[in-house]
């Protein structure tokens, strides 16, 4: 890849959440963000997920605050809830919108969009960015079973980067996230300002999403 590509990337949050649980691993965000800017100028880092509402702790909540204090512009949206014909009480919180929105308006200033989700939803989405000249990478996988990708949106990419592939370079060393738990204690208040230091190290991979994500 030229090192003077324009980069942005587009982190479908639950949906990356549920492949990496898939897998076994945790993203370390910090890696993440390195990976990418070794592979071009990365112009943004967007990460979308909903949030629930008048709820007194979110497990998400300390990932979003050290998204925002390091590299990443964080889009959130409040969750709906709802009952399905099952009776069943849901909760729904779908970023597509917000994402594609997002792609389309920073498309004449890119080169390449990483898009890290499975949702075939999105394969309009990466088709109207190709038509713009901007090419489209999409991480997921396709090791479990069933795949976390659709075949649509695979199929529609220019390039497929299989999450199993890159956890040796974005993944944490899950002896971090032993050492982080221990240190916790069970504390569960909000971080009142997010540092480098505290934050990265406790809650740099942190991810349990509110909303459910499709393929």
């Amino acid at each position: 890849m030229s090192g003077q590509q324009r980069i942005a990337l587009f982190i479908d949050g639950a949906n990356l959440y549920a492949t990496t649980k898939t897998l076994g691993f945790d993203i370390d965000y910090k890696r993440l963000l390195k990976e990418f800017q070794g592979r071009g100028v990365l112009v943004r880092a967007f990460y979308y997920t909903a949030l629930v509402e008048d709820q007194e702790y979110s497990s998400i909540r300390p990932l979003i605050d050290w998204l925002d204090y390091n590299g990443y512009r964080v889009v959130t949206k409040p969750t709906k809830e709802f009952v399905d014909s099952a009776g069943r009480r849901k909760v729904k919180g779908n970023m597509d919108i917000e994402l594609a929105i997002d792609a389309l308006e920073l498309a004449p200033y890119i080169d390449h969009m990483v898009l890290f989700s499975g949702d075939g939803d999105f394969r309009s989405l990466v088709e109207a960015m190709q038509r713009r000249g901007v090419r489209v990478s999409v991480v997921s996988t396709v090791t479990t079973q069933p795949p976390m990708v659709a075949d649509e949106l695979r199929r529609q990419a220019d390039e497929f980067l299989d999450l199993s592939q890159l956890a040796s370079r974005i993944g944490r060393d899950p002896s971090d996230r032993q050492q982080r738990t221990a240190s916790e204690g069970g504390e569960r208040s909000r971080p009142q300002q997010p540092r480098n230091g505290a934050l990265e190290s406790r809650y740099g991979i942190r991810q349990a999403p509110d909303d459910e994500f499709d393929i």
